[in-house]
């Protein structure tokens, strides 16, 4: 018997940091050549780990080769760079904090909460799907599009075995079994952000994230890119080295699902939030992938200032982000194909065709193309946010819960959103994270209202 954990296996981590290369521009065609040469494989297309174990000669030419693949240069690290002064410098359009007061109250953060649990919760039981999967299984059931949970009742058993439910959510994620907000790590994140700032304050430094992860957050709890982060920590690696030390990942979708709450505590000041969200995403991501933290961040400061739309609050995200970088991209292709396409299967269809071949599913760009088209086509609506996201494939959970948190604000207060999407969630959230098990939303909202308020 042997534990294959995933996501740092150094033989499965070679096909991933080759893609990520291939992406960059980087030329690596002679050390990909060594690597099949030598026995090596791809990466695993959506686990996180291969079967077998790797022989110990293969392990040793991965990690050689992880290396040397790190020395490439990227053509387009001048467009893409990862230190905030160089961020800055690259974004003309930097936004300034409003000269106004800013109302923010705990009612709007209660539906921000709520939005982002049930958007998670949406997702949760097709994520890892494909799209054609997804599709079926709603379709069986007469939800589609997206209106409400996917449910197993109703479902063909041969569609059930050839699209079969994510394996751990379907038993508390199902429109039959939910039962409050079960865990999940696009919620615990934003946990562990409150305790972040009640811990450190708002000048917390990446360190102190670093230690707060290595007292609260079991290894067990964290994947891809934070993975290997945590790993590089507990390797005596320091941060922002942690993000670049054989992390293939380092552009994945992981700093982006943590960056609600820097954006909830400035709200009106997008250019703070993003700079927070900036000292939180490097301990585990690098350019694309700490830019995806930023604009979500960015995005939620300008909706919890209260006085933009959501087609406002995406304009203001894009200008925390270098404008000839893959994000602000991906980000415009997502906004230009919801505004251009009448159908949204349409739209997705177009998206999955640009990046579904070239990038992993749990990778910023697509997801933050699909995210964008989503909330642009979704004009506020929460339920309509929430279901495109989802219905979009990719990370659905993760989607699924930033179009909520967005949606939930713009909304207001929970009473404006649905009962279908807030009643099954019973005000009750399931963490490992310490002094968080089983507490409610709206407990939740009082103590991010007290960090909004935090001199």
């Amino acid at each position: 018997m042997t534990v294959r954990l995933t996501w740092v296996q150094p033989e499965d981590l070679v096909g991933h940091e080759l893609r990520q290369a291939a992406q960059e521009g980087r030329e690596a065609g002679e050390i990909e050549r060594r690597w099949y040469a030598a026995g090596g494989a791809p990466a695993p297309e959506r686990a996180g780990a291969s079967q077998p174990p790797a022989p110990r000669r293969l392990r040793a030419v991965a990690e050689q080769l992880l290396d040397e693949l790190a020395r490439l240069e990227s053509p387009l690290a001048a467009d893409e760079p990862t230190a905030l002064s160089a961020i800055r410098a690259a974004c003309p359009r930097w936004p300034s904090p409003r000269t106004r007061p800013v109302s923010l109250g705990p009612e709007r953060l209660h539906a921000a909460w709520l939005g982002r649990a049930a958007g998670c919760l949406l997702g949760k039981p097709v994520e890892k799907l494909p799209l054609e999967g997804i599709r079926a299984l709603a379709r069986a059931t007469g939800n589609w599009p997206l209106t409400t949970w996917f449910t197993a009742r109703g479902v063909p058993a041969e569609l059930a075995a050839a699209h079969p439910w994510n394996r751990r959510s379907a038993p508390t994620s199902l429109a039959e079994n939910i039962d409050g907000m079960p865990e999940d790590d696009d919620l615990n994140y934003p946990l562990l952000t409150v305790l972040l700032l009640q811990r450190y304050g708002r000048a917390f430094s990446t360190c102190d994230l670093a230690r707060l992860w290595l007292d609260e957050l079991p290894a067990g709890r964290v994947f891809t890119a934070e993975r290997v982060a945590y790993r590089n920590l507990l390797d005596g690696v320091e941060p922002p080295d942690t993000a670049r030390h054989r992390n293939p990942f380092r552009e994945w979708i992981g700093a982006q699902i943590r960056a609600d709450v820097h954006g909830w505590t400035h709200p009106g000041d997008p250019g703070a939030a993003a700079e927070q969200a900036h000292r939180d995403a490097v301990l585990t991501h690098t350019a694309n992938g700490v830019y995806g933290a930023m604009f979500t961040a960015a995005v939620l400061a300008e909706a919890a200032g209260g006085e933009t739309d959501v087609h406002g609050c995406l304009a203001v995200g894009l200008r925390v982000v270098p404008p000839r970088s893959r994000y602000a991209e991906a980000v415009r292709l997502g906004i230009g194909a919801a505004r251009a396409e009448e159908d949204f299967d349409t739209v997705v269809d177009r998206l999955h065709a640009v990046y579904g071949s070239t990038h992993h599913w749990v990778h910023v760009l697509p997801n933050a193309a699909l995210l964008a088209a989503a909330l642009t086509r979704g004009d506020g609506d929460f339920g309509r946010s929430i279901g495109y996201a989802v219905s979009g494939g990719w990370d659905t959970d993760s989607n699924g819960a930033t179009a909520g948190s967005l949606a939930g604000l713009l909304v207001g207060r929970p009473a404006g959103l649905p009962d279908r999407w807030t009643a099954p969630l019973k005000n009750r959230l399931a963490t490992s994270v310490p002094g968080f098990g089983s507490i409610g939303f709206d407990t939740l909202a009082e103590l991010t209202y007290q960090e909004v308020h935090r001199p």
